[in-house]
């Protein structure tokens, strides 16, 4: 296990906290004292999909922090707008930001409509752009703080079946590691953190990505954001991470204990966007 930080007092604002990996985030973040903004576009119960961005917050709550709910549709500007003004208001300093959210569908471009396309690109890249933006004179007026990104390291030029997945998400890396450049003298790290292995979530179990021994829990993630946050925004910056690597640098040599079977789970979500990716050490 490693040490987690004491992020009593601060507050962040997650992008995608229904479910799966932003639920985990913002749980992992609230054990460790941070207050929670859980966002999203889920506010009522669906039969075919549990969670909401009020239950997130309330489990939060039950750690004994504060959180607050907004609605959220990243497509919109003036909405993504008023949710950042909303959590400013509620509470007073938000000097986490996480881009969580993404829209996700595996298919060629022959079978790719247009409108599937945009929603990619509209929610991935551009809602990154759009969050990470709305914070900056925020973050610049109290001095500094980090935003982060779920989104894999660039290091693939093509993407044959899944085109325009694999260029919304290297587009929100893009954005992010341009955002470091550009923030770096105000004490504002930006930053992108990405699985190695496929992790348990709704996306994976419905586009087939494996089975059960192919996945990791989205501890794993939740643990590696952690990790981030524990380290000076003023000298931890412009990076992307593997969750895998962070954590081995923190301690970690066992990570059987993210895994969902005794399975041994292999780098598919690492491979998906770098292909020749090798795990730097054996253990896994």
């Amino acid at each position: 296990m490693v040490s987690k930080p004491d992020l009593s007092g601060r507050t962040a604002f997650i992008t995608g906290t229904t479910r799966g990996i932003g639920k985990r985030i913002a749980l992992g973040l609230a054990e460790a004292g941070c207050n929670i903004v859980s966002t999203g576009k889920t506010v009522e119960e669906d039969g075919d999909l549990s969670g909401t961005i009020h239950q997130t917050a309330q489990e939060c709550e039950d750690n004994g922090v504060e959180s607050h709910a907004i609605q959220l549709n990243l497509r919109d500007e003036d909405t993504v707008s008023a949710a950042v003004e909303e959590a400013i208001d509620v509470f007073g300093e938000i000097d986490i930001v996480i881009n969580n959210a993404s829209a996700i569908q595996l298919s060629p471009v022959e079978n790719m409509p247009a409108n599937r396309f945009d929603l990619m690109t509209d929610v991935n890249v551009r809602g990154t752009y759009l969050t990470s933006r709305a914070f900056i004179p925020h973050l610049k007026e109290i001095g500094g703080g980090h935003i982060l990104t779920n989104a894999p390291p660039v290091a693939k030029d093509r993407s044959p079946g899944s085109a325009a997945y694999g260029w919304s998400k290297l587009g929100m890396t893009f954005v992010t590691l341009s955002l470091a450049g550009e923030l770096k003298s105000d004490g504002i790290a930006a930053n992108a953190f990405w699985p190695v292995t496929a992790i348990d979530t709704r996306a994976t179990r419905y586009f087939g990505m494996g089975t059960e021994d192919d996945w990791r829990s989205p501890e794993i993630v939740s643990d590696a954001v952690l990790e981030i946050l524990r380290r000076d925004p003023e000298q931890f910056t412009g990076n992307t991470v593997y969750d895998e690597d962070i954590l081995r640098e923190a301690g970690v040599e066992d990570f059987s204990q993210y895994n969902i079977t005794d399975g041994d789970p292999a780098p598919m979500s690492a491979q998906m966007f770098d292909p020749d990716y090798e795990r730097s050490d054996s253990s896994q």
